[in-house]
């Protein structure tokens, strides 16, 4: 996108279609660029525009209102149905928790980019798809390829929401990046929204309770149900509408947790080896150590990902240190997934975390490789973003890998 400004630095339409196109982008893009900008009077315009601060939050226009709005409602009445329909909610619920969020979020990212006829139509028939496909697998009570497949489809329609908030298939590293700190911005104020409405819960269920009413039952079953998996909608306008309601937060609580995450981790591994318990025999114990990774590699790439100017050397040197040490972990994750292949043999389990771990590894790899030639200033911090976003659409084949192969690979086991 840099370029794409440079170029276009004299042409004001072409500045505004871009700046409409992906308003996050362009704005990390333009404040990166804009001190050798100084002096350029269109330049001096857009710094003023995209800094102004106004004390009012933005509610957007209201075609936006009401496409949220009903949005919402349709996330709810989906959220709804085994109700409606007399579903078991033990076959509905781990099979579909994902439609009931993803689809509104991907219908406004598809509605506010203008997504062309062709795309929506391949959307909608990936969404379809995996409708068709989680719900037709049998209902057996212990079945692992469920599992994962029910796991790993909550990936796959990250992976469309992705698609439709980036655009296009192609690599576009700015518009990949701004994904992933959307995905930061959206946790932060979903989970804003969600500790409010707990406190306005617990207020309206006890001020009804003085006077002798008990709504908890109906509250939680026709209330909750829908402002739940409307939180993540509203989040997203918020975010849209207010680009800088949450931008000036993320960044912070990513630079507060790094080292703190780095300090954790390390007492960690300490603690682990004086503990006496190791992930090659417990099998309770390796499945956390593996969300344990995973966890790390999310704060690892939303660190990256929340910076709009270049990080100083002991931020970089933080997520360098984080990023060896989680290759680490990833070592004694591998190794004892492959201990128990030896040991036990081939599940569709440890099949899968094997796949992730290998997946995982050879990213943090690229990953820390990176953050060392950022340190001895061989690149800057934008070659650590590329080789992240590169890399997403590795873990996105694995993901259609597991939700439809596995099942019938491991013939529903």
């Amino acid at each position: 996108m840099e370029q794409q400004i440079l170029s276009h630095l004299n042409d004001p339409k072409q500045l505004e279609k871009m700046y409409r196109t992906n308003k996050v982008s362009f704005k990390q893009t333009f404040s990166n660029l804009y001190p050798q900008l100084k002096g350029n009077t269109l330049a001096e315009f857009w710094n003023e525009r995209l800094n102004y601060e106004s004390d009012e939050i933005s509610w957007g226009t209201g075609k936006d209102l009401i496409f949220v709005i009903i949005a919402s409602l349709l996330a709810g009445v989906v959220a709804k149905l085994p109700a409606f329909l007399s579903i078991s909610d033990d076959f509905f619920y781990p099979r579909n928790i994902g439609f009931i969020v993803f689809p509104a979020l991907i219908a406004y990212f598809a509605w506010k980019k203008r997504l062309s006829n062709g795309k929506v139509v391949f959307i909608s028939i990936a969404i379809l798809a995996g409708l068709v496909f989680i719900n037709s697998l049998p209902a057996a009570k212990e079945s692992d390829t469920l599992i994962l497949s029910c796991i790993h489809l909550l990936l796959f329609l990250w992976s469309i929401l992705a698609f439709v908030f980036v655009g296009e298939i192609k690599n576009n590293s700015d518009k990949r990046l701004a994904f992933l700190k959307y995905n930061g911005d959206l946790v932060v104020m979903t989970t804003l929204i969600v500790i409010a409405g707990g406190i306005m819960t617990g207020i309206t269920i006890g001020l009804f309770e003085i006077i002798g009413f008990h709504i908890e039952d109906f509250y939680f079953q026709n209330i909750v149900i829908f402002i739940l998996p409307a939180a993540p909608v509203i989040g997203t306008f918020l975010i849209e509408t207010n680009p800088n309601l949450v931008g000036k937060v993320s960044p912070v609580i990513a630079k507060i947790f790094s080292p703190l995450v780095l300090i954790m981790l390390v007492i960690y591994l300490i603690a682990m080896l004086s503990s006496g318990k190791d992930p090659y025999k417990d099998r309770e114990f390796l499945i956390i150590f593996n969300a344990l990774l995973i966890g790390v590699m999310a704060i690892i790439f939303f660190s990256v990902a929340e910076t709009s100017k270049p990080k100083n050397s002991m931020e970089i040197w933080i997520l360098f240190l984080l990023s060896a040490v989680t290759i680490i972990v990833n070592g004694i994750a591998l190794s004892a997934i492959l201990f128990r292949i030896s040991e036990w043999g081939i599940t569709p389990n440890r099949v899968a975390v094997l796949g992730g771990n290998i997946l995982i590894l050879i990213n943090l790899v690229l990953v820390t490789a990176k953050l060392f030639r950022v340190i001895s200033k061989k690149e800057n911090i934008d070659s650590v973003g590329n080789a992240i976003v590169l890399y997403l659409p590795v873990y996105v084949v694995w993901t259609i890998v597991v939700t439809f192969g596995f099942p019938l690979l491991f013939n529903f086991q």
